[in-house]
This record gives C-alpha cells, sequence and structure tokens, in this order.
C-alpha cells in the first residue's frame, strides 16, 4: 500500500510559549491644551466607552481559551481592557513593565495625536525613517525593540508549552511583529484596538501566527 502524507495542524514545538498579544481598547481622545493623566513618563488615559465595550468583547472571544496566564503593563489601559478576561477565568493579572508603550517623550500625554494629526514634520521624519526617536525626547526604536524582545523572553522562559495572553500596546505589538518577521520597524504598527495578534516563541525565535484578527469585534 502507498503511504500517503496528508497536511497537518500546526503544533508549536515542544517547549514553545504561545503568547496571544492583545491590543488595549479605545482611550479617551486627546484634547488640545489638556495633558492625559501621567505614569512614569507615559500618558495614561483611561479607556474611551468604546474600548470598554471592546475589551467586553475581547473577554468574550477568550472565555474558553486555557490560559496559563494574563500579562498586563504599567499603564492602566491594559488593565481596564483585560478585566472581563481576568472575571471570566478567575486569574491575577501579572504586570510586565518592558512590554509598555513607545516613551514619545515631549509628545506624550496626547500630544503625539495631536501632532500626528496634523502632520508635524517631526511625524513625517518619524514615519518615512521609521525611527520613534525623531520625535523630540522620544525612545529610540533600537531601544523599544530592546525591551519589548526582553519581555517576551522573560515570558517565554516562565512558560514553556502553554498559552497566555498579554494585553500591550499598538507599538509594542509592532515592534513584537517586525523582530519576528524580520520586517521594517514600523511594517506592523497598525493593529487595531482590541485586535489579538499570535506569536510562537521557542529558544529565543519568534514566530508569527496571526496579526490583527478582529472577528470578534464586529
Amino acid at each position: 500500500m502507498t503511504r500517503k502524507y496528508r497536511q497537518r495542524a500546526y503544533v508549536p514545538p515542544k517547549g514553545a510559549v504561545d503568547l496571544l498579544m492583545i491590543r488595549h481598547g479605545e482611550t479617551q481622545a486627546a484634547v488640545p491644551g489638556q495633558s492625559f493623566p501621567m505614569k512614569d513618563g507615559h500618558g495614561d488615559p483611561a479607556l474611551h466607552p468604546d474600548g470598554e465595550a471592546q475589551a467586553r468583547a475581547v473577554g468574550e472571544r477568550l472565555e474558553g481559551e486555557r490560559l496559563a496566564a494574563i500579562y498586563v503593563t504599567t499603564l492602566q489601559r491594559t488593565h481596564q481592557t483585560a478585566a472581563p478576561l481576568v472575571a471570566h477565568l478567575g486569574l491575577e493579572p501579572v504586570t510586565e513593565p518592558d512590554l509598555r508603550e513607545v516613551c514619545l517623550g515631549d509628545w506624550d500625554g496626547g500630544e503625539y495625536r495631536i501632532r500626528a494629526a496634523n502632520n508635524d514634520p517631526a511625524f513625517q521624519r518619524a514615519r518615512d525613517g521609521q525611527e520613534w526617536g525623531e520625535i523630540p525626547g522620544a525612545e529610540t526604536t533600537a531601544a523599544l525593540h530592546t525591551r519589548v524582545r526582553a519581555g517576551l523572553m522573560r515570558i517565554a522562559e516562565r512558560h514553556a508549552d502553554q498559552r497566555v495572553a498579554a494585553f500591550v500596546h499598538g507599538g509594542v505589538i509592532g515592534a513584537a511583529m517586525a523582530m519576528a518577521c524580520g520586517a521594517e520597524p514600523f511594517a506592523f504598527n497598525n493593529a487595531a484596538n482590541g485586535s489579538i495578534s499570535r506569536l510562537v516563541i521557542h529558544r529565543g525565535r519568534m514566530t508569527v501566527m496571526g496579526f490583527n484578527d478582529c472577528a470578534h469585534l464586529g
């Protein structure tokens, strides 16, 4: 009898972590002349009501997952987005500071949104050169990638052969995906609020298994 070789469903390699990266829900609008609350140099806005609805949708989407842990960052929007899933699963969130959003220097606290909407020359330079450091006082792209990788590898070391969720930020997802693919630094910087992306990390190597899944958001 001729042996037949069927296609097989992907299974993460032994010892890998299967990481779901969820971007926080939409936050409060930026208003000229009014800064968001600040935390450790970062703008720390709360979720907009639409962001709260996105958080509930994420919770409903993932409530059936067998997650070993839920990670958040130091900023409240990730805690608020994780809250519905935390309530469903009864897991205590773990904070991973190195997965906080890119530091935007003089433009943090909401100013970045305003400058970007008005196509400020420094924003144009940052976008065209794919370098966060073009923004006055901001973190460089290299520094962001270094700390994001460090945070991801710590999670990988703790969770071999497990699936975990991390509620993070758009810049962090963009950095992680670009590093995993060897893509241009800003190639994945447009993950939607409440979207789910997926990385498998094994022996320091990151494999992209999904990006910007919004099926649960309607």
